[in-house]
């Protein structure tokens, strides 16, 4: 039977190594050579090397495929001394990783040739429990959990899909919600509104949602517009620098205006609507795909589309489509996934159906196309009360 030393003499004749210095100069070269640290976590929290992504040598097989899905990519797997890297890197080569090279000497020898080290950003005991099951997913980790602490989320309306959505992103450590809505509370928004209680009636409905989501996280810090958004008040709420806008409004004079404040300032928007047994979910990313006026160039006349308190809404349902609305800002944060851009999702609550609809940017759009002719805010009242002219 073998002993350790023959073991590890064995392995590292099977596997390619690299010096400290052949590796910072790959580092500095910017050649495409990703770093993996596989030590425990309270070395990598002691630093690291720049650039490089963690996973823990116990965990290696189940995490690398997830945070390395390119198995043609240069790995170069990094310890404290050199040892734990090279089994580690004999089993990316077992699992089909085709140029990986262990770091001789490791993270000790690369701190003695006086190279550069990251020291990150650790989250509390506290965060690490409350975020422990973001922690187990590769695609969010350490890393993932910090951007949501550090993002800034603006929310338009605290009703019934602003309730579901604000919610979800609080639980998720979103760092920073702003919240714009004008109403009090009332019996009727009970139904649906469940960032709201019955010992709230009368409040101002996004200091309801502030006790309701500070209550639910502490790291969560919440900035109340109590105002209606308008054209004279929009740059100044949007001066605050938002990652993500999830509109939410139950009107359209607030939608136009929402798009066309969000292309101008660059910054997405997760939309969505709500009416009876349906509801639909976009995102809207300036410069990547088309804009709410690419998909409603007019609004519809006042008969065609009744507000929710004329033709009513199952409770249900913005729950489902303010949940798929923060899912898409979560994924926009983490630059995760494939967004809704370009893509109007239809929820069928009667007949639990997803349908989706492709959606392309007009280049002739009045905001977004290639010569806008809308460059400043309009009188958004008067452009959805105005009617359609019929050719």
């Amino acid at each position: 039977m073998a002993t350790y030393r023959e073991l590890l003499a064995r392995v590292k004749d099977e596997i390619d190594e690299i010096s400290t210095i052949e590796a910072h100069e790959r580092l500095e070269s910017s050649g495409g050579s990703l770093f993996v640290d596989v030590r425990e976590p309270d070395e990598w929290e002691e630093g690291h090397i720049p650039g490089a992504i963690y996973t823990g040598r116990g965990r290696l097989e189940q995490r690398i495929e997830g945070l390395v899905p390119d198995k043609t990519r240069e790995l170069v797997v990094y310890c404290s001394a050199g040892s734990r890297s090279a089994f580690a890197a004999k089993v990316l080569e077992e699992l089909g990783y085709e140029n990986v090279v262990n770091l001789a000497g490791g993270f000790a020898d690369w701190k003695r040739n006086g190279f550069d080290v990251t020291i990150p950003r650790v989250l509390s005991p506290e965060q690490r429990t409350r975020y422990s099951r973001h922690l187990l997913i590769p695609e969010v980790g350490e890393d993932g959990q910090q951007r949501l602490l550090d993002a800034r989320v603006l929310l338009v309306g605290a009703g019934g899909l602003g309730s579901p959505a604000s919610l979800y992103l609080a639980a998720a450590g979103v760092g920073t919600l702003g919240i714009v809505d004008a109403d009090v509370v009332d019996e009727s928004n009970l139904q649906r509104q469940i960032v709201h209680s019955t010992e709230r009636l009368g409040e101002p409905k996004v200091l309801s949602a502030k006790r309701t989501l500070e209550g639910l996280n502490p790291d969560v810090r919440i900035v109340p517009f109590q105002e209606r958004l308008t054209s004279d008040n929009v740059e100044r709420i949007l001066a605050d620098g938002w990652d993500v806008i999830v509109d939410g409004a139950d009107n359209f004079p607030t939608r136009y205006l929402v798009n066309d404040a969000s292309v101008w300032h660059g910054i997405p928007v997760v939309h969505g609507s709500i009416f009876r047994f349906e509801g639909q979910v976009t995102v809207f990313t300036p410069g990547a795909g088309p804009c709410y006026r690419c998909l409603f160039p007019q609004p519809p006349p006042p008969e065609l589309a009744p507000s929710c308190a004329e033709g009513g809404v199952l409770g249900v349902l913005p729950g489902i489509i303010g949940s798929i609305q923060a899912n898409e800002a979560l994924k926009l944060i983490l630059d995760r996934g494939d967004s809704l851009a370009g893509r109007l999702l239809l929820f069928d609550a009667l007949g639990t159906t997803l349908d989706e609809v492709t959606v392309r940017r007009n280049p002739d759009c009045p905001v977004c196309g290639e010569s806008p002719t809308i460059t400043d805010y309009v009188d958004y009242v008067e452009f959805c009360s105005t009617p359609l002219e019929l050719s």
